[in-house]
């Protein structure tokens, strides 16, 4: 159950895009800049985004790329499963029937079979296949606009507590 470096990216891009395109195209070099992402990683990623139907290319002069959809109807795992990220913590056993042979791996990395006819397997299997249920629809309800509205809703709170501090310290000035 392990988020790479691969869907981090495309869900940090993604929003960076959400933040900066006004419906303008954001040029993949300016979000390099800004999240400190490589370029050339950041143009593999997006081609994978485009075939996956969430950004268009914009071509031309003030090029780039946009939003294929409202904020609101492009999902966090839309974003990872066009980038091809599997995070399910049940994938190596979801195949696997509740008590027969199981494929494993050897500290090699070599295939080996393995019997597996026990209540504890069953319940673990059952566990890991839940728990993948529950984050896949996590995923799938929580959208670039969801998390753009949070986003700007921190900055707000940020913004606010630090004005109060600011007016905290102005009082406690004119107090002395």
């Amino acid at each position: 159950m392990r988020l790479t470096s691969k869907g981090r990216y495309a869900v940090r891009a993604m929003l960076d895009l959400t933040f900066h395109s006004n419906g303008n195209p954001v040029r993949l070099q300016e979000i390099s800049t800004r999240q400190s992402i490589s370029l050339h990683y950041l143009e593999q990623l997006f081609r994978k985004l485009r075939t996956g139907k969430v950004v268009k290319s914009v071509r031309g002069p003030g090029g780039g790329y946009v939003l294929a959809r409202s904020m609101d109807e492009i999902s966090i795992k839309d974003v990872l499963d066009c980038v091809g990220e599997n995070i399910n913590p049940a994938r190596d056993i979801l195949n696997v029937p509740s008590s027969g042979i199981e494929i494993m791996k050897d500290e090699s990395g070599n295939d080996i079979n393995a019997i597996v006819d026990t209540k504890e397997f069953n319940l673990t299997k059952s566990y890991f296949e839940n728990l993948g249920t529950i984050m896949m629809d996590y995923l799938a309800t929580t959208t670039l606009g969801d998390l753009s509205r949070k986003t700007k809703g921190t900055e707000a709170f940020n913004e606010s507590a630090s004005a109060n501090t600011n007016i905290r310290g102005s009082i406690g000035e004119i107090n002395q």
